[in-house]
């Protein structure tokens, strides 16, 4: 019977991926290599943990459990199921006021403040960007130029290292500074945390098959996910300008794609896989996004939000990790290669950092200047990614890069004027 099944399996993968694919990445020793296996195994470790927790919770909802509940765990029971605050209590109504007040500050201290944020990001989403593509494409522990090194290939771990240091960060801030008073049920993180787990598994997992650029637009393309997604999940309407700068953006995207395939450069080439894996980031990301919009409506702040999010990625990721057998396996790895170890600790304190430069600009200035600094952001990270890894552009691809970002910054452009006029006739109406 193991051995029938051994004979399966490549059967089964050759479905979904064609041999050429996987012949053509050096990564992939074997068929239990292929990114599709490593999925669904991802997916299995996520379900052991997700479905007993979904008929505990059926249970408690269904048997009246604030009713009759008592004893020592019936505060962590009622926290993580049913919550402490009504959804009727919004976080809105306690802060955005204060949030959108203008500082009383000098112009000088708001401009310092707009650098600091702004260099903030910079620093830490370029670098992380770098050591991203570093730790997925290129091997180490190789002496000389004609050894080939080891590659690490778990892009789960990078997730759970990332997520537990974004956990200690929140935790602390959630103890030092004060926070409103937490209304939403903990389990609804969950949601969140798989779909946010999953893109970034993608993430990470797409660099074997495509290049850092591509993966950049990428990114910059999730405008048209995100509305099919907020339509789908939330019900919202846009306007006739999101649609265009939407297909502006798509046809930017296909342009760079189609140019990029014809590159003969070996890290520029984007495979069948690739696209794949990035569809699945772009789907995941959206839910993400989308869903997080949901739970704000309960009382919380952004760091709130980032600890609960943060929590289950943990205990997904870890127990996925450590079923499989990874988790000691990657520790392993990270003793022999103390590169690696220093760039996957430096790539969670980036990623960390980075999230908290995001609630702090977006609390400061707002969402559109952010979205401003994080469009450049993408830009500079094109360009430093061509010039350390050596990425190939051709003038097609090139225009099709800036019709990409001419298209973001029409958004941004349209949304602040929108929100000017709205807010220039509300003193008509009162």
């Amino acid at each position: 019977m193991p051995s029938l099944s051994w004979r399966v399996w490549p059967a089964i993968v050759q479905l979904f991926l064609p041999s050429a694919v996987i012949a053509e990445d050096p990564l992939l020793d074997g068929w239990h290599d292929v990114w599709f296996f490593r999925f669904l195994v991802n997916m299995l470790g996520y379900a052991t943990i997700i479905v007993p927790g979904y008929f505990l919770i059926s249970y408690f909802k269904r048997s009246n459990y604030l009713d009759r509940g008592s004893g020592l765990c019936y505060p962590l029971i009622k926290t993580c199921v049913f919550g402490g605050e009504d959804k009727s209590v919004l976080l809105d109504d306690v802060s955005v006021s204060s949030r959108n007040e203008p500082d009383s500050g000098s112009s000088l201290k708001q401009a310092l403040k707009l650098i600091f944020c702004a260099a903030g990001l910079q620093v830490s989403y370029l670098t992380w960007g770098v050591l991203q593509e570093r730790v997925m494409t290129h091997s180490y522990g190789a002496m000389s130029p004609d050894q080939e090194g080891e590659s690490f290939k778990d892009s789960q771990f990078l997730v759970f290292m990332n997520r537990i240091l974004a956990l200690t960060v929140s935790g602390l801030c959630c103890i030092l500074f004060k926070q409103p008073r937490h209304g939403a049920p903990m389990y609804k993180y969950s949601f969140a945390s798989l779909s946010n787990i999953l893109s970034s598994w993608c993430q990470y997992e797409a660099l074997k098959f495509i290049s850092f650029p591509t993966q950049v637009l990428a990114k910059a393309s999730k405008v048209i996910p995100v509305m099919l997604m907020g339509k789908l999940v939330s019900r919202k309407s846009y306007e006739y300008w999101e649609y265009f700068t939407a297909v502006l953006i798509s046809v930017g995207v296909s342009m760079f794609l189609l140019s990029s395939t014809t590159s003969k450069h070996p890290s520029t080439v984007t495979t069948f896989s690739g696209i794949i894996i990035l569809v699945g980031y772009i789907v995941f990301d959206s839910f993400t996004s989308n869903w997080q919009d949901n739970i704000f409506k309960y009382k919380m702040s952004s760091v709130q939000m980032m600890f609960g999010v943060n929590l289950f990625s943990c205990l997904l990721t870890v127990g996925s990790l450590l079923e499989q057998g990874a988790f000691f396996d990657s520790l392993a790895f990270m003793t022999r290669h103390s590169e690696f170890a220093f760039h996957a600790v430096l790539l969670s304190v980036c990623s960390a950092c980075g999230q908290l430069f995001i609630f702090y600009t977006i609390n400061q200035f707002g969402a559109a200047v952010f979205t401003i600094i994080m469009t450049l952001r993408q830009a500079f990270a094109i360009l430093l990614s061509c010039f350390l890894y050596g990425h190939s552009v051709n003038i097609v691809g090139g225009f099709g890069v800036a019709v990409v970002f001419l298209a973001l910054f029409l958004r941004v452009y349209a949304r602040s004027r929108m929100k000017s006029a709205r807010q220039s006739v509300l003193p008509q109406k009162v």
